[in-house]
């Protein structure tokens, strides 16, 4: 039997940073999204998770990253204002290890990437059942386009090659 949990957005959110002049970050959190994970038999090893996140809703914790969202110079997001994931597989490794292996795509391209999954667990919340995921992953900018090559003052990238991901997604069924 496929039980379909849908994701909770007001109790979930997104993270996306990168390295900005090599030594900090430029980060952003979003929580306006929308997705599901599927159980078979409520089982987590036959788990799959969808989610679509919508990157032209900045709040106040975006503002680092604005001006490199509104300059078109990663995501353009009046044109690609979606960033998806859907899982193709799962792998359990332990109670709390797991990968997703699945289709991201950004600003029109999708690649293959593989993000860790830590499974929080099943719990009851104001008489509804709620299941919760940490996802976390590296993504190269480079294989999405998200072409941004200024330089800082010392002659090195301004941004890192790589944006790390963590979604910390609740569902509710």
């Amino acid at each position: 039997m496929k039980t379909t949990w849908t994701i909770d957005s007001s109790q979930s959110d997104v993270l996306i940073k990168m390295r900005h002049s090599i030594i900090a970050y430029l980060g952003g959190t979003t929580n306006k999204f929308d997705g599901y994970v599927d159980f078979k038999n409520n089982e987590i090893e036959d788990a799959s998770v969808e989610f679509f996140l919508d990157i032209n809703n900045r709040n106040d914790s975006f503002q680092q990253m604005d001006t490199h969202l509104q300059l078109n110079d990663l995501f353009n997001v009046n044109e690609h204002p979606i960033i998806s994931f859907k899982s193709t597989s799962f792998q359990r490794v332990s109670n709390n290890i797991n990968f997703f292996k699945g289709d991201l795509t950004i600003k029109d391209v999708t690649k293959v990437v593989e993000l860790d999954a830590e499974f929080i667990g099943v719990n009851s919340y104001d008489g509804k059942q709620k299941v919760a995921f940490e996802i976390t992953g590296n993504i190269k900018r480079q294989d999405f386009g998200l072409d941004y090559n200024s330089f800082n003052h010392n002659g090195g990238l301004a941004l890192g090659k790589d944006m790390k991901l963590i979604a910390n997604l609740e569902f509710s069924i």
